[in-house]
């Protein structure tokens, strides 16, 4: 019905499009691609922004469509007509994320700074639509003769919710006031990501004098000249602020005043002054999120965002936050104390700086149990470790993976593998594995397109992305990861799983202090000897990782947690004093952060995880007073892998197909509380995060 609806009301555009237009855009075909892969080798730049009109005007008939019905409403001609809106719209901003995310050049910037106001226009003008209003708030009162689902329910107690937190009540002036602020905070957080894109890679140092590389492991050294040997300076060694060239030179370079210059330029992103400075952009943020959440009739941001979230509100946050704060802290000062000891001991003259941390951090993990980071890397060859996580997959869920050339991809350096089940098809997997100049920085995971099921019942497999930037291979040198990079790729692949083995009928989202769960759970793994025996194999000799080195490993696995609690903790803590601001003042950046990090007593030999400038998560992505969902996640993740170790099976089938059925396929179909209790028979504990991360005896 829906759809016949739609195409009477849009007969005049159908009218005067013949086919040759129509397929001139490659959104506008049925893609005769596999699986339905968007066919990145025929889309152009130029076909972005039609489709992204097209995909909007179409949306808006189909919401008028379901309008106008004469007929009363229900939960099948409103509510779920109003998930199969917008397709066209959806298939073009998937395609579109990959390159703004990890393959973007200028053209792309001003396509998404031009789109940003008119996607946030689109959103309002759905979202404050009273008209449709009326047609959910009816089918919401009337909810108990529909005989709904459980996960019908959720659906409809989400739609209506979201209205009402999307302004619908709002007086005619306020939704204007809305409108605005909606569509200058879109704008923000764009531009914000660009400027730090841009200070990224704009910093470089390059050192001429071979002597000035003492330290530096020789992968490290052979990666610094060949990249610049590609920006012409051959016989020179290049360095920049992406990952694997960063924390290298953090870790081993003993030149310190180097160290400092390096360390100097990182937390400076988006600090400096210049075209690319970010703090009027935070200080415009915060100050209008305060006007939103204010208008909407919250207290703070943080109010509004947690209302969804598993925490509820931010005083349980912050407690939550403070009771871990307490337990890091002495950890985090010890192990200061302990480099403080080192450097006094070796004669240095000097005070433990920030940018002394990673370097003596390595010393005494040296010093102490006698492994390396680069000890261990030849191991961890990235194609060895990412068929560890296939093996893994394989053991707990059964699936299988199998490398697919014929599949367009959005970049010549990814990878695509289809997965199946019982030789079932279940989705593609690609991944992305290292960085350059067009990718952000980080991992993440996405959905080209997401499982659910079509208007007519059919099954749609997930495609999913998964982008990492890890140390590229060099002339006969493969990527070799650190265990910490390895984690981070079962991470991001634990995400890649909870796409792909969804199974619920409607798409539907999941809270940020949630969705942490199944990628971190994944993390356990990484390091379990029964595991490092199937993938962790030296890249020269195929010699299968001693014993030893998995006992170095494990005694060295709680080593410097302090610090990485309390950093991580401290990005954690400076999001929430954000965003639980009550009155839209305009803050001083600088003075915020330093003010809120005192607060909590940081110490001044720790920064941030992430500072002002360049915390993304929370500025231009959608972590903004969430920050602590990694954490959080943490007490889920910790006592959950314990189901599987408390039967002395890490790969017990049981707990694996529980954990499928309870958490992996529902997506957020149900309450998250009780998905976790469904699983594990109870809530969990904070206990097993703090033996985990080494904070309290065991």
């Amino acid at each position: 019905m829906k759809k016949l609806l739609f195409m009477l009301l849009i007969v005049t555009i159908a009218a005067t499009s013949c086919k040759k237009e129509v397929c001139d855009n490659p959104f506008y075909c049925e893609w005769n691609t596999p699986f339905g892969v968007p066919p990145f080798d025929q889309i152009k730049i130029e076909h972005f922004k039609p489709a992204f009109i097209r995909g909007m005007e179409e949306e808006i008939a189909e919401v008028n469509a379901i309008i106008n019905n004469p007929e009363e409403p229900t939960f099948e001609n409103t509510i779920k007509a109003l998930q199969f809106t917008g397709d066209l719209l959806e298939k073009v901003q998937r395609a579109f994320g990959p390159l703004s995310g990890a393959n973007t050049n200028d053209s792309i910037q001003a396509l998404q700074r031009e789109m940003s106001p008119l996607f946030s226009k689109h959103r309002d003008d759905i979202s404050l639509n009273e008209k449709l209003f009326e047609k959910v708030k009816s089918v919401y009162e009337n909810k108990d003769k529909f005989e709904l689902t459980p996960e019908e329910s959720k659906l409809l107690e989400d739609q209506y919710t979201g209205f009402i937190r999307n302004g619908i009540g709002l007086s005619p002036e306020n939704k204007d006031i809305l409108r605005k602020i909606n569509g200058e905070l879109s704008l923000l957080s764009v531009k914000f990501g660009e400027n730090l894109l841009a200070e990224t890679n704009g910093f470089t140092m390059v050192i001429d004098n071979e002597n000035d590389l003492s330290g530096l492991p020789e992968g490290v050294r052979t990666q610094a000249a060949a990249a610049a040997k590609a920006k012409g300076m051959e016989g020179k060694w290049l360095f920049t602020l992406q990952a694997p060239s960063y924390f290298p030179f953090m870790t081993y370079a003993d030149n310190r005043a180097l160290r400092e210059k390096m360390f100097r330029g990182y937390m400076m992103r988006g600090n400096n002054g210049n075209e690319r400075d970010n703090n009027q952009i935070i200080a415009d943020i915060v100050r209008l999120r305060v006007e939103k959440a204010r208008l909407l009739d919250y207290t703070s941001h943080a109010d509004y965002v947690l209302e969804r979230n598993m925490s509820k509100e931010p005083e349980r946050v912050l407690e939550f936050l403070a009771q871990i704060w307490a337990a890091a802290l002495p950890v985090a000062k010890a192990e200061a104390e302990a480099q403080q000891a080192m450097i006094d001991r070796d004669g240095g003259n000097f005070k433990l700086q920030p940018w002394d941390w990673f370097y003596y951090t390595e010393k005494i993990r040296k010093e102490k149990y006698d492994i390396s980071d680069e000890e261990v890397r030849p191991y961890f060859e990235v194609n060895n470790v990412t068929q560890g996580m296939f093996y893994v997959a394989n053991r707990l869920y059964g699936l299988e993976f199998s490398e697919r050339t014929d599949i367009p991809r959005y970049h010549p350096d990814v990878r695509a593998f289809e997965v199946t089940r019982d030789k079932k098809h279940v989705g593609i997997l690609m991944i992305d594995y290292h960085p350059r100049a067009s990718k952000r920085g980080g991992a993440w995971c996405s959905a080209l397109r997401g499982q659910k099921l079509d208007e007519d019942g059919k099954f749609i497999t997930p495609l999913v992305s998964m982008v990492t930037n890890f140390t590229p291979p060099s002339g006969d040198t493969p990527s070799l990861l650190t265990s910490d990079e390895a984690s981070t790729l079962f991470h991001e692949f634990g995400h890649g799983l909870h796409s792909l083995l969804s199974n619920t009928v409607y798409s539907s989202g999941v809270s940020r202090d949630f969705v942490e769960l199944p990628s971190q759970i994944m993390e356990h793994w990484v390091l379990e000897p029964e595991v490092l025996k199937v993938y962790a194999k030296h890249y020269q000799t195929g010699e299968i990782i001693p014993d030893a080195l998995i006992e170095k490993l494990e005694k060295a696995g709680k080593f410097n947690t302090g610090f990485t609690t309390v950093e991580y903790l401290a990005a954690s803590s400076l999001d929430m004093e954000y965003h639980s601001l009550t009155e839209p003042v305009g803050v001083n950046v600088g003075e915020f952060e330093k003010a809120a990090m005192d607060k909590y007593g940081l110490i001044s030999e720790i920064i941030p995880r992430y500072r002002s400038t360049y915390f993304s998560h929370v500025f231009s992505g959608g972590y903004s007073s969430g920050y602590y969902s990694y954490i959080w996640c943490e007490v889920l993740d910790a006592d959950a892998f314990r189901a599987f170790k408390e039967t002395g099976d890490i790969f017990n089938s049981d707990v694996a197909a529980r954990f499928e059925k309870e958490i992996l396929s529902r997506k957020g179909s149900r309450d998250e509380l009780e998905m976790y209790i469904a699983f594990r028979g109870r809530e969990p504990g904070i206990e097993a995060l703090l033996e985990n991360r080494g904070l309290i005896a065991q």
